[in-house]
């Protein structure tokens, strides 16, 4: 619900979020390989896990990023107004 209290210029950080993304990838497989190699099956197993996590997250974030960006009133569109009365 808008209240017209929104940014005119608000920028999504999905950029930031990927690059995030990609940085904890890194770190994840690094993980589940060094601790595959030193025979810690158990923090393997949780870096591949955070993995599979992470991959998730960055198809998620790659497909909201290739979607564009989505509709957005202008200033000439008045902030709706909040209801009045809230039915329980």
């Amino acid at each position: 619900m808008r209240t017209g209290s929104e940014p005119t210029t608000a920028r999504s950080a999905l950029r930031m979020r990927f690059w995030l993304s990609v940085w904890g990838l890194a770190w994840a497989i690094f993980g589940t390989t060094a601790f595959a190699l030193v025979g810690r099956p158990g923090w393997a197993a949780a870096c591949g896990v955070l993995w599979l996590i992470v991959t998730v997250d960055m198809t998620m974030i790659l497909r909201h990023i290739h979607q564009g960006p989505h509709y957005q009133p202008g200033r000439d569109i008045p902030p709706y107004r909040p209801p009045e009365h809230r039915h329980p």
